[in-house]
């Protein structure tokens, strides 16, 4: 009797110590991916240029990301990731340590997901995906400036973000992000959108606003951060992609407004000329984009992009147009390794807003052209792990 009382004494004391092991189960992703190549650039203002740069199809990134599992079906989650140059192994996102994402929050199976920290906005999560340059073709396929932040030119601090589960192929979500400033509404944003996905249709929808965008040092969209600095951003779009066999084919609408706008960081120009007063700055982009499989290793994409521009100023109201021509390559040398090759083409047609507007400037050149027109070619290899 003794022996069987210290067997059950022994037995439920390695139950109680395995108990809280097995019910809060936890997991540390560390990942990461490289994107390192060399652009040719015909015209950056001085003339022909040729570089090494980093993060063009992706950016370069580290990251970790871990879940503790609560029970019943309740996880507690976080996600930390630096953006780097490899070139020079300099941080990103305005020498932000975990400039990329930093958030930690809870995740229910039932009822979605919340997050607390610096994250993306909704055109991002749910727009964004639909465009080339925000799904397989990245930064050089932007829209003119980024001026819709498809491409996540920027992103949103203290904010507050909800997704739901997938209820049957649609999800739905919205951020806020606040001013923590004693000015309430001073650089905050809010933002929201959905999308439905089933059998290779993917039909998705956002907004997004922000109050002075640009403003200091602890809003919502930071000066070190932005892409526009302005009184006012608002954003909203929609796109859809179609998968069939091998090819994808999609198109995407947004509209960009900004008033008041002082500048952009991209360029560190001003909008306007000396004595000229711009009011409103006004973007619609309307994308057509394609992409074919020749085998799982190999894809050939292709995007255009007219752009109408709405330029208000103190001397009047011109609409000039911007047309956008984007080709890329990928081959996949192994899992996660593959080579590609991107040309892009802009021209900038129309009314002239006698700003620097009225130059070509494709993203990621090192500047402005010094005509209306402007020819890029990246050849990257791309690591992830």
């Amino acid at each position: 009797m003794k022996k069987t009382r210290l067997a059950c004494t022994a037995f439920a004391a390695c139950v109680s110590l395995a108990a809280p092991s097995a019910f809060a189960q936890s997991s540390v992703i560390l990942y990461g991916v490289l994107d390192q190549g060399i652009n040719y650039t015909n015209n950056a203002g001085a003339g022909a240029v040729w570089e090494m740069a980093s993060g063009y199809a992706q950016g370069s990134r580290w990251g970790i990301k871990g879940a503790e599992d609560l029970g019943g079906g309740v996880k507690a989650i976080f996600q930390l990731e630096n953006g780097f140059d490899v070139s020079s192994g300099r941080f990103f996102q305005g020498d932000r340590l975990f400039g990329r994402q930093a958030y930690l929050g809870i995740h229910d199976e039932r009822f979605g997901t919340l997050t607390l920290g610096r994250q993306y906005d909704s055109v991002v999560d749910y727009l964004a995906q639909t465009t080339a340059n925000g799904n397989w073709a990245g930064f050089m396929f932007s829209h003119p400036y980024d001026n819709d932040n498809t491409d996540n030119s920027f992103r949103l601090g203290n904010s507050v973000k909800y997704a739901s589960p997938n209820l049957a192929g649609f999800q739905f979500g919205g951020v806020y992000s606040f001013s923590n400033d004693t000015n309430f509404s001073n650089n905050r944003a809010y933002s929201f959108g959905g999308q439905y996905e089933n059998d290779g249709l993917l039909i998705a929808a956002a907004y997004l606003q922000a109050n002075n965008p640009g403003a200091g040092s602890i809003g919502a969209i930071t000066a070190n951060d932005a892409s526009f600095i302005a009184a006012r951003m608002r954003i909203f779009g929609a796109g859809i992609n179609y998968a069939f066999g091998s090819a994808t084919v999609g198109f995407s609408y947004t509209n960009s407004n900004y008033k008041d706008p002082t500048g952009n960081n991209y360029i560190g120009i001003p909008l306007a000329a000396p004595g000229v007063k711009l009011s409103t700055l006004k973007y619609q982009n309307f994308e057509v984009n394609g992409k074919y499989e020749f085998t799982p290793a190999f894809f050939v994409g292709a995007q255009y992009v007219y752009t109408m521009q709405n330029y208000e100023s103190s001397l009047g109201n011109v609409r000039p147009k911007i047309h956008s021509v984007g080709l890329m390559a990928d081959y996949h040398l192994s899992k996660r390794t593959d080579v590609y090759v991107q040309g892009v083409y802009q021209k900038v047609a129309g009314d002239s807003t006698q700003s620097i507007l009225d130059n070509a400037f494709i993203l990621g050149t090192r500047a402005p052209s010094s005509t209306d027109n402007q020819v890029a070619v990246r050849v990257a290899l791309r690591h992830s792990f």
